[in-house]
């Protein structure tokens, strides 16, 4: 990598992220390490191979990452099964503007951390297992499967829930202490 490539247009140094992709106004994307051009399902494959990289606005340097990654959802979302429901999307949609906004975005890191690392744990103990046969598998165990991911999203709601309530009486306190006595 470049010193150069490491600079934004200001000279502030960018922490060493790995690949360094440069978004250019035609909407093209420049891949530093290869030196070439690179496309959307380039770089969603670099997120499936889990390599780490900042997209980065090849005029001002702003680090352009989120949006490229939005960009690979909504094409992953508009392009078959989509993975979010739009009651769910509504609901994050709402989260925006409400007081545990701080909180969600946490909160769902962590499950989806969470699932990658059961999704992991199985991949690891079934390597010698085919695709048509984890298709089948999956089929005949799709009761079983859904009530472990039942008994999940329960202990996710716990966990949530928990979290409110000590929230509430953190406010709690912290308003009492504020309150004035009239008497």
């Amino acid at each position: 990598m470049h010193s150069k490539d490491k600079k934004t247009r200001a000279g502030a140094a960018q922490p060493d992220t790995g690949r360094i992709i440069k978004k250019y106004p035609n909407r093209r994307l420049y891949d530093t390490d290869t030196s070439s051009y690179i496309t959307l399902a380039q770089v969603r494959e670099l997120v499936m191979s889990a390599e780490p990289f900042v997209v980065l606005d090849a005029r001002t340097g702003e680090d352009l990452t989120r949006s490229i990654l939005l960009q690979i959802i909504l094409e992953a979302e508009a392009g078959g099964a989509p993975l979010f429901t739009e009651q769910m999307l509504s609901s994050i949609i709402r989260f925006y503007g409400h007081a545990m906004r701080s909180y969600m975005g946490p909160y769902l890191e962590k499950n989806i951390q969470a699932m990658a690392e059961l999704q992991a744990q199985l991949a690891d103990q079934a390597e010698h297992i085919t695709p048509e046969l984890w298709t089948r598998f999956l089929t005949l165990q799709s009761p079983l499967l859904q009530g472990l991911t039942g008994s999940y999203v329960e202990q996710s709601k716990n966990t949530f829930l928990q979290l409110q309530e000590q929230m509430r009486k953190n406010a709690e306190q912290m308003f009492g202490a504020f309150r004035i006595s009239h008497t």
